[in-house]
């Protein structure tokens, strides 16, 4: 064989050029072939299936009609159905005394005795001569029937007769000012009083109280005038009694208003027949006027938006809608739907903050409970 260089020169460049084009087809179409190779006879590769999409829980409450009320609360002070201070009406010394401290007493129940002999003794008088001014006149009607005196004789001793009624009445007086009774059912308080002290007008013997009912007076705002009404029902707490509630009913109305606190005083009646409540008591009072039936919620419910509020509801398809509602009166947990619900529709509770509008969601069983109203 002869070498290139013995060649004719044109024949080497061809060769060469066919050569440059074996070695493109090798380099241009091999690995497209070995690409179709792979795909002619390799098994297609699954797709990756996408993981399915958490559906959240949420906790609801079926929307109900509820007996509610317009709730006010004030400080108020309490006050005896009945009080009163027992006082001598004239001075005199201390005799006897006949109740003890804190004792329960009937209206006229005798308390303290001052002396009094010389008020017995005029009143013995006067009844000795009463008697035998009776039977003056006894005497003298008969004789100014049979003509024997004039009828001025008879009208003298008559005239006689009723001065000395007067003066057993006033004799009467002045034992009933010696003679301090109870001017009505209740307890008394502490003794002030012992026997062999002077009393004079004015000082203090005891108290008595009538603690069957309370009064229970307090101020409330003249705004809410319009929607109070005796027979309003109250609730009553005292630190004293702890949690412990007293019920009771607004009985009077202020015909004032005080122009410097712009208020109205009330004044409640609370029973009281195991005597647990005293007078000058401090209470927190809570005012339920205007009761009605309206539709209630959790207040956890409410999704306040700027100064609008929605709820997240839940229908028969699982599907959350937002609706906006118009709030009334709050209790301690609850809340009125004014408007934007209706009985029976389904508000979420737990899990607002996790669920849009639109998103299916499943519905927990297990719920917490919800605040009790009242």
């Amino acid at each position: 064989m002869r070498s290139l260089r013995e060649m004719n020169p044109f024949r080497v460049m061809v060769m060469q050029k066919r050569y440059i084009f074996i070695l493109f087809m090798l380099v241009v179409l091999l690995p497209g072939g070995l690409v179709l190779k792979t795909r002619l006879f390799s098994a297609p590769a699954p797709a990756a299936k996408k993981p399915p999409a958490a559906v959240t829980s949420v906790s609801v409450y079926e929307v109900r009609s509820e007996a509610v009320f317009d709730r006010i609360e004030a400080l108020g002070t309490t006050r005896a159905n009945e009080s009163a201070r027992i006082t001598a009406s004239v001075t005199e010394k201390v005799v006897a005394v006949h109740f003890e401290d804190g004792q329960p007493v009937q209206a006229g129940a005798l308390l303290v005795t001052l002396r009094q002999e010389e008020e017995r003794a005029q009143h013995a008088a006067a009844l000795e001569q009463l008697d035998e001014h009776k039977r003056e006149l006894k005497r003298l009607k008969t004789l100014l029937e049979e003509k024997v005196i004039p009828q001025r004789d008879y009208d003298e001793r008559l005239t006689l007769r009723n001065i000395t009624r007067q003066r057993i009445r006033e004799a009467k007086a002045r034992i009933s000012d010696r003679t301090i009774r109870a001017p009505f059912d209740g307890v008394l308080g502490l003794r002030q009083v012992s026997v062999g002290a002077l009393v004079e007008p004015g000082d203090l013997i005891t108290t008595i109280d009538d603690l069957s009912r309370i009064k229970l007076d307090f101020n409330v705002p003249a705004t809410f005038l319009g929607n109070l009404e005796p027979g309003a029902v109250i609730h009553a707490f005292s630190s004293g009694w702890g949690d412990e509630r007293f019920e009771g009913t607004v009985a009077t109305i202020g015909t004032r208003i005080d122009p410097e606190t712009r208020s109205v005083l009330i004044r409640a009646v609370i029973p009281n027949r195991e005597m647990r409540l005293r007078p000058g008591l401090l209470m927190t009072v809570e005012l339920l006027n205007r009761q009605r039936q309206a539709l209630m919620v959790p207040e956890e419910a409410l999704v306040p938006v700027k100064r609008r509020h929605y709820v997240l509801t839940v229908g028969a398809d699982r599907i959350v809608q937002r609706k906006p509602v118009v709030i009334g009166q709050r209790q301690p947990g609850m809340v009125e739907i004014a408007e934007g619900l209706a009985p029976g529709e389904r508000v979420i509770i737990r899990g607002t903050t996790r669920v849009r509008p639109g998103q299916q969601v499943t519905i927990d069983d297990g719920q917490s409970p919800v605040p009790q109203t009242g």
